[in-house]
């Protein structure tokens, strides 16, 4: 069994899961657009490149995604997209680069359980969780 978030994005996925793919590294194994698909005639001409679906694999799991129209868009609640880590400095890395044009809830920073933790929300309204486990 693999469990696998799959995000849901205000029109940006397909400029989101190419800025996830650059920041943690994985392959874009799938970015489908409307067109082309059995879903074409069911959307609206300027959602025809919108993303019906990605998946940006990294590592064992897979950061799935789509566009939903702004009819149907909620903002993310309730949930963080946790990255764990063994490297101090990527962790510090990946939480500067994800909170650029976001929003920190909480500064990366050593905790009890923790060589780093930190929180934010990312310029895709995407919460995170970036944790960097202690040494040994």
């Amino acid at each position: 069994m693999h469990v696998n978030p799959y995000l849901v994005f205000n029109g940006d996925c397909e400029t989101a899961i190419k800025f996830y793919q650059q920041t943690l590294g994985g392959e874009i194994t799938m970015m489908m657009t409307h067109a082309g698909t059995p879903m074409e005639a069911q959307a609206p001409k300027e959602w025809q490149d919108k993303i019906l679906h990605a998946s940006l694999k990294i590592g064992d799991t897979v950061l799935m995604g789509s566009d939903a129209p702004p009819e149907r868009y909620e903002k993310p609640r309730g949930f963080s997209v946790s990255l764990v880590l063994d490297d101090t400095g990527e962790a510090e890395r990946i939480f500067k680069t994800l909170s650029e044009g976001g929003s920190v809830q909480m500064p990366i920073q050593q905790t009890f359980w923790a060589a780093r933790f930190g929180m934010l929300v990312d310029k895709y309204a995407i919460p995170w969780m970036i944790n960097c486990n202690q040494p040994g």
